[in-house]
């Protein structure tokens, strides 16, 4: 009676801890927040009054007859006026119609090019042509000396949001083939847009309809772009493939099961307690605040694979209750162990994705434990009970060493090297978006580079750090990294947030700041708490197609800083990107050894012998390098292979702890291990189909990694069933002969 009570109270928890999913659904989100932390982001979103930075998204926009288009005035007043309907909402036909998201900021060429004219006392709005606001001629442009700070900032967008080979005309008449009598000459130009929402992260995804409303109702074609959008499309992909894999999931689980158990009811309980465990997780995670990534929700099938386990040594083996127990605790706490490694990585897709496979893992544990084993145990068949123990005709331990180097040969012959973690890990290698991001680069600046992002710490008081911070800035302008722009007169360098001039002396940073002017990717460069100002935010514009120059460029700037006595971070997208993955290249053999010795540890406390520990982390360890190295055979070793590795090395702890036991080989025990592992890599089999490259990748490596650990288990299991042998006969000996006195 009290054990039924207690198993009604633990499935009464756990459909409370469901009660949060029935109210708030998780809507897993791609923005790169998720997926890495930026300390220079993560500062600048805390302590900047420009809540904009890091997050513009691309629109690219050209007339659907392909023709001029800045060239043509009549087209460029009417996306003028589309542009101002847009912020007005005053035009049901290009209003931004969201209920969860608006338009935070817009930036486009025309209004930055209106500002510069209304500068000079012109204005396109009112103009009937080009004539009417470039007479009288302004013969040094917006490039002079004396330009204005509007006209710095219109040549500083015309730079980015125009095509790289564009004629700049009065942007820039000191180019070769530029007028200042001419307007800038392209068939096509970008807007920036930064949208905002109640609900963080902000769904992307609403821009895509926006633009295609855009384009139904004008003569344009605008379509969402850039790198921003792109992690929103993968996000869409990851859900697509998501809401197929898991009902397929569930439906595989069903055939296997019964065909496995031959048992319907075994089949259903099994998968009832697996729902029930992860709504109940989810709902768990929602309590404390947590989102759920698209990331994570690859550990659901994962641990949908991993619960199965239970019902097959409980149902089909020949060991006791007991013995069952003690195997999955054992199994469950090396599981764990290796996997929970993650947890403590610097990478952050890495620590969520454990975080919900060890709580998936541990509840599905507490549940068959707690639960379900009566009812697993009540319905074991007779033939599970009878000893029908494999009699082995010759000694099969040399198969435990030879296995062991076979996978070590894996990791040897793999090629080195990680792949930079950036938008390519996270899309299909042959998907459109990809080449229409390429053509992209080609064309623009503002898609070829990206934007490192220096956070430096200064006090509103602290005067002896104004002069240092400005030679710094001044010096930084001069790294070959970023892009500059070179007339043969005078050079524009697209480092932002100071001032260029050197500062008066004993002024401190608020007075400094006030000498620089707005960007067009920052309106305020200070970093403040409580009204006082702690640091300042410098963006420079690099190249984005040289990872390795970036990566030192990201080198020199944190040398450039400890040089002029200033602390600060540097990140920015690529650059975290580029760090995690030099990161994770330098020390996931580490991380494999540790999560060997976090096993060994483990086994050695639950068992109580140190040799069955040794044995178990031996074997992890030698899954883990071969896991690893089949990644990079398989395609490219990366960061979101990593927890593959781990939970490869997971299952081997787990098969391993079942076979390392001394024990009698029996049909019954070998059936179960072998349906087990049948069963989850079906699963994971079905994952590898993904179109979602994180999750593809994992299910192949898992494939992997479970046949892998079920043939090392299976042989540890002859070579421990014939020491049990050896043990029995030499007792038998001493037996007899003990009969014979």
């Amino acid at each position: 009676m009290v054990e039924n009570r207690a198993k009604i109270a633990i499935l009464a928890v756990l459909c409370i801890l469901c009660i949060p999913v029935l109210f708030q659904p998780p809507s897993p989100s791609m923005a790169s927040s998720t997926i890495f932390d930026d300390p220079a982001l993560d500062e600048i979103q805390q302590s900047s009054t420009d809540d904009t930075i890091g997050k513009n998204l691309i629109i690219r926009i050209q007339h659907k007859d392909s023709g001029p288009l800045t060239s043509n005035f009549s087209r460029v007043q009417t996306l003028l006026e589309i542009e101002q309907h847009a912020l007005d909402g005053d035009d049901e036909r290009f209003t931004f119609d969201s209920s969860k998201v608006y338009i935070h900021r817009l930036e486009t060429p025309f209004s930055s090019w209106n500002s510069a004219f209304e500068s000079s006392n012109k204005s396109m709005s009112n103009a009937s042509s080009w004539s009417d606001v470039l007479q009288p001629e302004n013969e040094d442009g917006w490039c002079g000396q004396d330009a204005s700070v509007d006209e710095q900032s219109a040549l500083q967008v015309t730079l980015l949001l125009l095509p790289k080979q564009s004629n700049l005309g009065v942007a820039c008449p000191q180019y070769a083939g530029a007028s200042a009598s001419q307007p800038p000459q392209s068939n096509e130009i970008l807007w920036l847009i930064w949208l905002d929402g109640e609900q963080k992260p902000v769904d992307w995804s609403e821009l895509i309809t926006w633009c295609d409303k855009l384009s139904s109702n004008s003569d344009y074609e605008f379509e969402p772009a850039g790198i921003n959008i792109l992690f929103e499309e993968a996000g869409v992909i990851a859900i697509e493939d998501l809401s197929f894999i898991l009902p397929a999931g569930f439906a595989l689980l069903v055939l296997f099961l019964c065909v496995f158990l031959r048992s319907v009811k075994i089949a259903s309980i099994t998968l009832g307690s697996v729902g029930l465990v992860l709504v109940a997780e989810i709902g768990l995670l929602a309590v404390f605040g947590r989102n759920f990534s698209v990331i994570d929700a690859i550990a659901i099938p994962i641990i949908m694979g991993v619960a199965v386990d239970g019902a097959f040594w409980y149902t089909s083996s020949t060991k006791s209750r007991e013995e069952v127990r003690r195997m999955l605790l054992l199994a469950t706490c090396t599981t764990v162990a290796a996997v929970s490694l993650a947890m403590i990585s610097e990478i952050k897709i890495q620590r969520g994705l454990a975080l919900v496979m060890v709580l998936g893992i541990i509840m599905d544990w507490f549940v068959t434990r707690f639960v379900l084993e009566d009812i697993y145990m009540n319905s074991r068949t007779s033939n599970a009970l009878k000893n029908d123990n494999l009699k082995l005709g010759l000694s099969l331990n040399w198969l435990w060493p030879v296995v062991l180097l076979l996978l070590t040969a894996i990791a040897l012959t793999a090629p080195e090297g990680v792949e930079v973690l950036d938008i390519h890990q996270f899309m299909p290698e042959d998907d459109p978006a990809l080449d229409e991001l390429e053509e992209l680069r080609e064309k623009y600046v503002i898609a070829s580079s990206t934007i490192a992002y220096i956070v430096v710490d200064i006090e509103s008081q602290d005067t002896d750090l104004v002069q240092p911070l400005s030679i710094f800035y001044n010096n930084l302008a001069q790294h070959p990294s970023i892009i500059a722009y070179d007339t043969g007169f005078t050079q524009h360098r697209m480092v932002l947030g100071l001032p260029s001039s050197s500062p008066a002396d004993g002024i401190d940073i608020d007075q400094y700041l006030q000498q620089s002017s707005n960007s067009l990717f920052m309106s305020d460069s200070r970093l403040s708490e409580n009204g006082q100002t702690t640091g300042v935010i410098v963006l420079a514009v690099i190249d984005g197609e040289d990872a390795d120059a970036a990566y030192g460029f990201s080198n020199d700037v944190n040398d450039l800083l400890e040089e002029h006595g200033l602390e600060g971070e540097v990140g920015g997208d690529l650059l975290t990107g580029i760090k995690v993955a030099k990161s994770f290249e330098s020390t996931r053999i580490l991380q494999i050894l540790f999560a060997g010795l976090m096993i060994f540890l483990v086994a050695w406390v639950v068992t109580g012998s140190y040799q069955q520990g040794i044995q178990i982390a031996i074997g992890s360890i030698a899954v883990g390098i071969a896991v690893d190295g089949l990644a990079s055979h398989l395609g490219g070793r990366g960061v979101n292979t990593a927890p593959a590795v781990l939970l490869g090395m997971g299952f081997a702890a787990d098969y391993l702890s079942h076979a390392s036991e001394p024990h009698s080989l029996t049909r019954s025990d070998f059936s179960a291990r072998w349906r087990a592992a049948i069963t989850s890599a079906a699963l994971f089999i079905l994952i590898s189909f993904s179109d979602f490259p994180p999750a593809k990748d994992t299910g192949q490596l898992l494939t992997f990694a479970i046949f892998i650990s079920v043939i090392l288990a299976t042989v540890l299991s002859l070579k421990s069933s014939s020491y049990q042998s050896l043990v029995s006969e030499i007792f038998s000996d001493e037996k007899n002969l003990q009969q014979q006195e």
